[in-house]
């Protein structure tokens, strides 16, 4: 009987994975995974990145830029007051959805020799649920 009580809590849960992945289709490619992405998920994933990053309005710089306002933004040029790596610079162009995610993949693949020593999000669903997160703070 507990057995059931348990599966039918983790059915009820906020971040039901399982289901998204479902409905992300066979085959999904970003597109997919952003249409099936959670921001509150995104948040709770985002715990690890503010560490070095802030997100919100006015909030200063860490180890890293603050994030607010980065989907749209320059490349290395979210934050005036941040000493950005020459590696990130050069990329230049704007922070797109696409870009977003390729970065969050393997920050060093897009960006060879950034500084940024985070490994990435293997999962595009975890990617997609922080790019969500990051869309809403404008």
């Amino acid at each position: 009987m507990l057995t059931g009580a348990c599966l039918l809590l983790a059915a009820c849960s906020a971040d039901d994975r399982a289901a998204r992945r479902a409905a992300a289709g066979p085959s999904p490619d970003r597109a997919d995974w952003a249409r099936v992405a959670d921001a509150r998920a995104g948040e709770r994933l985002f715990a690890r990145c503010a560490a070095c990053h802030a997100v919100h309005r006015g909030a200063p710089d860490r180890n890293g830029p603050t994030l607010f306002g980065v989907v749209g933004a320059p490349v290395a040029g979210v934050s005036p007051r941040f000493g950005y790596t020459a590696a990130l610079q050069r990329i230049g162009g704007r922070w797109t959805l696409e870009r977003l995610d390729a970065w969050l993949a393997d920050p060093q693949a897009f960006a060879p020799g950034t500084s940024m020593g985070f490994p990435g999000l293997a999962d595009p669903l975890d990617r997609a649920d922080v790019i969500a997160y990051l869309k809403e703070q404008r």
